[in-house]
Formats: structure tokens, C-alpha cells, sequence
């Protein structure tokens, strides 16, 4: 009876929402990108250790958070994740990243590695991450997933970012050649003026139909408070939010909502310290 409980729960998941029962492992994290309609590609933030490796390289000060993430009131679908970079300046940035997704009877973890390094007005950036899937009572598969990404300002306040996960296609499973997701994604940014942030990206998994993302956010309260919104496509869901910092903390709150499966909750905590090391670049 267990068993047959754990497949009818597994076929719900890929029923009710594709993204996170096959392409979980690519999901942006960061309340801020969630906010957005998760069109994060172009955005330089700690939380870009996962949704574009080539972020980290703007990076000035190291820097670390959690992130917490709830879809639909279900437990089983909880996201944990902490990241943490640290940015030497002239050898480049470099990060980790742990994730966790799911309970006791399905669940999906990662431990990554990233660098990125700044030419010019462009960064480019890559990591490895080991992903563990394990079912109860079916044991547990690992794959090791690569990813490439690139950032740059093309004019003026205009930014573009492009990133491919799982470039090498890691095999989980021979039975039906069960494999991590693919999923390559590129989108602008705009900024007219200092407070207003325009973001869009479109993204193609090689197992489902691309997606359109936007979002946009706006700062107010002498730039300590964000507010923000965007839209997918793809799942047919709205999102809004909102960032506050103080000095070197930052907390982020995005809800989302779609019209078959309910709302989702995420909240990001990330802490900037102060640079000390001489190697590191100073703001």
C-alpha cells in the first residue's frame, strides 16, 4: 500500500506541475527571481550561483543565504537551499551551493561548485553539481549535471544572459534513459532609471515547449524597498513581492499564484560581508 501511494504521488506531481517532478533541478531560487516570474538569467545577486553561474563574477563583497520555498501547501513540495560565494576580485568569483526538494518518500539534492570571472563589460561562468534522487524503498540514483552561463551589459542599462544546465546530459537511470533535465534559457534586462528594473528570458527545456518570463521591479524608500512582479507562461502563474535591505542583510517575500494548483510561498535571507580579505574588491 506504501508503494502504491508513493507512485500515485509521483504521478500527481508530473501531472500537476512538470517543472518540478522533471526539471526541479533547475528551478531559479531567490525570492527576488521567484518575484519575477523567475526571469532571473541577467540578474548578478548571490542567488545566481544557481540561476546563472556567470552572476557571481559582479559580486564585490563574499556573501551567503537561505532559501525556503513551499508550493501549493504541500510539504513534499519544500525547496531548502543555501549558497554562499565568495569573490576575489582579480582570480575570479567562486561559490557552493546545496539544495534539497521533497520528503522522506521522494526527494532531489545537489551539491555544486561554481567560478566565474568578469572580462570587460562580460562574465562568464560554470559549475559541476552532484544530484541525488532517491525514492523510498527503490534506493537512490546520482548524476553529476555541468552548466555554462554568460552575462553582459550589450549598451548602456541594458543587460543580456543566456545559461544552459545539464550541458552533458546526466543519465539517472538506463530504464528508460531517465535523465536530469536539459534546459538552456537567455533574456534581457532593461533599467531606464536607477529604481526601475525591467527583466524578461525565454526558456526551452528539451523535454517540454519553451516558456515566457517577465517581471519587473520597482525600489522605493530611498532604494531600501523593492516591490515586484511577474508572470510565466509555462505554468500560467503570477507572482509578487517584495525586498527589503538593511546595511548588509537582505530578506526577500514572493508569493505565486496559478489558477489550477493553488499559491506558493519563498523567502530568501542573505547576509554581505564586509571585505577584508586583500584580495577581494572593494565596493
Amino acid at each position: 500500500m506504501k508503494r502504491l501511494l508513493l507512485l500515485l504521488g509521483i504521478s500527481a506531481m508530473c501531472w500537476l506541475h512538470p517543472v518540478l517532478a522533471v526539471a526541479q533541478a533547475d528551478t531559479p531560487m531567490g525570492a527576488r527571481a521567484a518575484a519575477l516570474g523567475n526571469a532571473s538569467v541577467t540578474l548578478p545577486d548571490v542567488w545566481a550561483m544557481h540561476n546563472n553561474a556567470a552572476g557571481i563574477a559582479s559580486l564585490t563583497q563574499p556573501e551567503a543565504g537561505v532559501y525556503i520555498e513551499n508550493r501549493f501547501g504541500i510539504q513534499a513540495f519544500t525547496t531548502v537551499a543555501l549558497q554562499a560565494v565568495y569573490p576575489t576580485g582579480k582570480y575570479g568569483s567562486y561559490g557552493i551551493s546545496l539544495s534539497r526538494f521533497g520528503d522522506a518518500l521522494y526527494s532531489q539534492q545537489s551539491v555544486g561548485l561554481g567560478a566565474a570571472h568578469k572580462l570587460g563589460q562580460f562574465s562568464l561562468g560554470a559549475k559541476a553539481e552532484v544530484w541525488q534522487v532517491a525514492i523510498a524503498g527503490y534506493g537512490s540514483r546520482k548524476a553529476v549535471a555541468l552548466s555554462v552561463g554568460g552575462q553582459g551589459e550589450i549598451i548602456p542599462k541594458l543587460h543580456f544572459g543566456a545559461y544552459a544546465f545539464n550541458i552533458n546530459q546526466a543519465r539517472l537511470a538506463a530504464f528508460e534513459d531517465e535523465r536530469l533535465a536539459t534546459v538552456m534559457k537567455a533574456g534581457l534586462s532593461y533599467r531606464p532609471y536607477q529604481r526601475l528594473l525591467l527583466a524578461m528570458e525565454t526558456e526551452k527545456s528539451i523535454d517540454h515547449d519553451a516558456t515566457f518570463k517577465a517581471g519587473v521591479e520597482y525600489l522605493v524608500l530611498q532604494e531600501k524597498l523593492a516591490l515586484r512582479t511577474g508572470f510565466s507562461t509555462f505554468t500560467g502563474s503570477a507572482t509578487f513581492g517584495l525586498g527589503f535591505q538593511a546595511r548588509q542583510l537582505q530578506v526577500g517575500y514572493a508569493f505565486g499564484a496559478t489558477t489550477r494548483l493553488g499559491s506558493s510561498h519563498h523567502l530568501s535571507v542573505s547576509y554581505r560581508y564586509a571585505a577584508r580579505s586583500p584580495l577581494a574588491v572593494r565596493p
